[in-house]
């Protein structure tokens, strides 16, 4: 079945918030064997969401509202689809007692215009909302099935989860196979290259489909399938992607939605082994990636910003004649990143020493340009690399691309030394 998505709120066109529910509600519909294939956001005005009502149900079957159905008088979007559809609009006691119930617990005076948040349509199924007050609706008019939901997320997402998903199942969805789908994830290769290599997967596909979605640093290829049970899916996803992993065996570091920091710190931690860091251009940013996952603490020792020369110099025994004098190679090079790594490895006695150096821009530095980046690994044991990166993007672009890259050079240097006990779902079973 075809979806169609209308958010409401003329907040989402002025771009005072980002409409984050359509990508929630386009990924359980997916989930569901629901194509998505538009996605409508319109203004608090009646007549524009009728039109955006009339449209919708010339190309979709499935209509799912956010937005508008609050208590102020901009918030129009069950009286614009009553009016649409020729139904008329009540208050549903129920829902009412609800509100009320709300206001009366915390001693506060309830405005009339509160009473918009109870309004359901006619031969509608209400969707009772367990976080805030307005409710939801449900119903099928001339083959057609609508949703609607409110606009806050918080109160959005459950009430599709527990409510509306439900009486999907029930009223919409009794003949449909459902759609899995494996996300595949790969580092150290761009969305372009990796398109390229999967170039004739792509192209040949039917089933499963193929889709490649970028970010910073990371790629991601999401197959999917239609199938009556999840091991028939299992069996078909499974194929294609041990086909992927053949192709980009140096890049797919897993087939679940993980960052590549998550499954190192997971990976590391199981295997006992430990990790510091020194950072100049990215100030820390590689740090915060490391510890922001849970269970950081038991494999990483701490690590320097040492984004000036002295610090350098002085946590990190980088010789002067590499920062000072005509000859110097400066702090942006080679020299500079084998000593960083070098130097915290042994300083934090870890298992690997990780650093940064380079010029994120605006501008040059030390007559070099914006994007020269060298990253260091150093391992116990183990003579270290330095890897040469030339980026392109914003000062945050080469600042993140840096950290992925310097990661993902620290994936493959445990996936050549066959490390034990990777995380379960990685590339690397």
């Amino acid at each position: 079945m075809k979806a169609e998505i209308i958010a409401v709120g003329t907040e989402l066109l002025l771009g005072q918030i980002v409409n984050s529910n359509g990508q929630f509600l386009s990924v359980e519909l997916a989930a569901m064997g629901i194509d998505v294939y538009f996605q409508t956001v319109v203004g608090d005005n009646s007549s524009r969401i009728q039109q955006a009502i009339e449209i919708a149900k010339s190309r979709a079957d499935i209509i799912l509202f956010t937005g508008g159905i609050g208590p102020t008088e901009d918030d129009l979007t069950k009286e614009a689809l009553a009016a649409a559809l020729g139904r008329t609009v009540h208050i549903d006691q129920l829902a009412m007692d609800h509100v009320q119930r709300f206001f009366d617990d915390r001693k506060i005076v309830m405005t009339e215009n509160n009473r918009k948040q109870a309004l359901i349509i006619e031969g509608t199924t209400p969707l009772p909302n367990e976080i805030g007050l307005a409710v939801g609706l449900a119903f099928a008019h001339e083959d057609k099935y609508y949703i609607v939901l409110p606009g806050p997320p918080r109160e959005m997402k459950p009430m599709f989860i527990d409510k509306a998903k439900p009486w999907l199942l029930q009223h919409a969805l009794t003949n449909e196979m459902p759609i899995y789908s494996k996300m595949l994830k790969f580092a150290g290769i761009g969305e372009s290259l990796l398109e390229d290599k999967l170039i004739d997967l792509i192209r040949g596909q039917s089933d499963p489909t193929i889709a490649p979605y970028a970010k910073e640093g990371e790629v991601t290829v999401r197959i999917s399938t239609k199938a009556p049970s999840e091991r028939e899916a299992m069996e078909k996803l499974d194929v294609l992607e041990q086909t992927i992993k053949e192709i980009l065996p140096e890049h797919m570091y897993a087939n679940i939605d993980v960052p590549l920091e998550q499954l190192l710190v997971d990976w590391m931690a199981d295997a006992g082994l430990t990790l510091s860091a020194a950072e100049s251009c990215t100030g820390g940013l590689l740090m915060e990636s490391i510890t922001n996952i849970p269970g950081s603490a038991s494999m990483f020792k701490g690590g320097i910003v040492c984004y000036s020369n002295e610090l350098k110099k002085k946590l990190l025994n980088v010789p002067a004649s590499y920062l000072e004098g005509a000859d110097a190679v400066g702090a942006v090079s080679r020299e500079v990143a084998e000593v960083l790594a070098d130097q915290v490895r042994m300083l934090a006695d870890s298992d690997f020493g990780l650093s940064v150096t380079g010029v994120a821009g605006p501008g040059y530095s030390e007559r070099k340009p914006v994007g020269l980046v060298f990253v260091g690994l150093a391992e116990r044991g183990q003579k270290t690399e330095v890897f040469e990166l030339n980026l392109k993007g914003t000062r945050e672009n080469i600042r993140l691309r840096s950290v992925k890259a310097l990661l993902y050079r620290l994936w493959r240097r445990l996936e050549e030394r066959k490390v034990e006990t990777p995380l379960e779902g990685s590339a690397l079973q």
